[in-house]
């Protein structure tokens, strides 16, 4: 009797390298694709109860709702789900964020065919996948958390009202318009703001900016 496929949700918002995710996916006997999407709100709305994706490979930079978000969502309301994080960032910040938020696994765009196919299968047989990379990152990470200044402890312990704020920090919006966007008074927006500056030495919006890309909290 032949041995059902594990199925995988591929959730990009670059139609190309999405579709390319799809076909080598298609091409391994094992698995199957159980559908695409383009962000987070797309996922969520394609979603059966009966007919939940093993794995979900998932993007980090998309718009509406982006992978922190996403792999959040998921580790509260589908837990059994296996996220594997699909990245251009190789930083130490994204990587603790996204375990953070529940992703098993953790690898680049730029990934060999052969390494990608060990990630599905490491994460179908003992539920997660850690790369040479992603060890080292982590190691680096642990060694270093008690060092003054560290930003993945700052990061760790941003709320998710603090890193929404940073998001529409980094846009053209306003202080003002960026309350009416988060429905909270421009007092509120203020303590945000003053509370990151503290958390993260930072004094400019400017400064606020270059932390978010540097960090892969926003892209370019």
């Amino acid at each position: 009797m032949q041995k059902a496929k594990a199925s995988v949700a591929v959730v990009d918002d670059h139609v190309l390298l999405r579709n390319g995710l799809a076909t080598l996916i298609r091409s391994l006997d094992r698995y199957s694709v159980l559908f695409e999407a383009a962000n987070g709100k797309d996922l969520i709305r394609q979603l059966k109860p009966r007919y939940l994706p093993d794995i979900v490979l998932l993007d980090i930079n998309m718009p509406e709702m982006d992978g922190y978000e996403t792999a959040l969502w998921l580790k509260r309301n589908h837990p059994d789900i296996r996220v594997l994080a699909l990245s251009m960032y190789d930083n130490e910040n994204a990587i603790i964020r996204m375990m953070k938020n529940g992703a098993k696994g953790y690898i680049l765009k730029d990934i060999d065919p052969l390494e990608f196919r060990m990630a599905l299968d490491s994460l179908i047989r003992k539920g997660f996948y850690y790369s040479e990379m992603v060890t080292g990152k982590l190691i680096h990470a642990v060694n270093n958390l008690d060092e003054p200044g560290q930003t993945i402890q700052k990061l760790v312990t941003l709320n998710e009202r603090e890193i929404d704020f940073l998001k529409l920090a980094c846009s053209e919006l306003t202080y003002k318009e960026i309350a009416d966007r988060m429905y909270v008074s421009p007092r509120t927006i203020d303590g945000y703001r003053d509370t990151l500056f503290e958390k993260l030495s930072i004094k400019t919006r400017v400064g606020l900016v270059l932390y978010a890309i540097k960090n892969g909290i926003v892209s370019v």
